[in-house]
């Protein structure tokens, strides 16, 4: 079950994501589809705390439906249980200076960026993790959806066509604009992570801001997609111990990056075969890639990307 924790003064939030009843939807993927007819859900998304702008009526888009629902479970809300728990952490104790995550220009003998290494072995306690620390040569291939911009559509066709998964951090306004290529990214059978509901740097505002800009999206999603999300990256790549601790305690997992570079400005591309050969240099055991799908830049390249790192004896995970 997706267990929400009531918020008090003596605990804190935790949700633990696992398959409702015969698999409908688990930890982001999707589930195989059980043998029984959609049900569509009307349930009105979660109302935003106080702490998240509005939204005006012309951002507004109709709820897509919620696929693939076993006949046991005739309404999300079925599948969720309240619990109470105590956090893990007094926060009192915790620093929430903010840092900027960036994954430098050093790197060890397996090509991995030192700093990223250094990061897992200082947060992993919070659950957090800027590379998955393996001698195999395996990537995790993330996007980054902030908004749209065209090019969702043309990266799920060659992800389809090379037959690679990745990942897909929404925020908010993502979430409730782009609900078709949400639910391809579903069917298709991809991971869907947060990128938080509004995008702020998670150490800049309060503790309670922080998590409303978990469970605000967390409850969306579940009630718009199905999905029980438990990949986190705050927005702007900006973090603290106390922001590392709070996302923790919801029971996510947050996820950085062992790569990325300078994409995301579209008005300045960068050199697609520039770009391509950067991409293949940096190849690294357990690397996290973090593109961003606004790129046209990398749009253009993610299929000869895939087939150089395939090529170099490199699996997606």
């Amino acid at each position: 079950m997706c267990a929400f924790l009531t918020l008090t003064l003596a605990a804190t939030a935790l949700t633990a994501c696992a398959s409702i009843e015969n698999g409908y939807y688990e930890n982001g993927q999707s589930a195989p589809p059980p043998a029984t007819s959609p049900v569509t859900t009307t349930t009105e998304p979660t109302t935003p705390p106080s702490s998240v702008p509005p939204q005006s009526s012309e951002e507004t888009t109709s709820s897509p439906e919620v696929s693939q629902v076993p006949e046991s479970v005739s309404h999300v809300s079925d599948a969720v249980e309240e619990l109470v728990t105590k956090g893990n952490w007094d926060y009192s104790t915790l620093s929430n200076e903010g840092d900027g995550w960036g994954q430098g220009t050093r790197f060890d003998d397996l090509n991995r960026p030192k700093s990223a290494v250094r990061f897992n072995e200082s947060y992993s306690l919070y659950n957090a993790k800027a590379i998955d620390l393996t001698e195999d040569k395996v990537i995790t291939l993330t996007f980054d959806q902030g908004y749209e911009n065209g090019f969702t559509g043309m990266i799920l066709d060659t992800l389809k066509d090379k037959g690679v998964k990745a990942t897909f951090f929404l925020t908010g306004d993502y979430a409730r604009r782009q609900p078709e290529l949400i639910q391809r990214m579903i069917d298709e059978g991809h991971t869907i992570g947060s990128h938080s509901w509004s995008h702020y740097s998670m150490p800049e505002i309060s503790i309670e801001e922080m998590q409303s800009e978990i469970m605000t999206l967390h409850e969306y999603v579940l009630e718009n997609y199905g999905v029980c999300m438990t990949l986190f990256r705050p927005g702007k790549g900006e973090y603290s111990e106390l922001s590392l601790a709070v996302t923790a305690d919801f029971g996510y997992t947050s996820v950085f990056w062992s790569f990325a570079y300078a994409d995301w400005d579209t008005d300045n591309q960068p050199d697609p075969t520039a770009s391509l050969e950067k991409l293949v240099e940096r190849l690294h055991p357990g690397a996290i890639y973090l593109l961003h799908s606004v790129s046209e830049t990398n749009a253009t390249i993610l299929g000869d990307f895939i087939d150089r790192a395939l090529a170099e004896g490199y699996t997606f995970k």
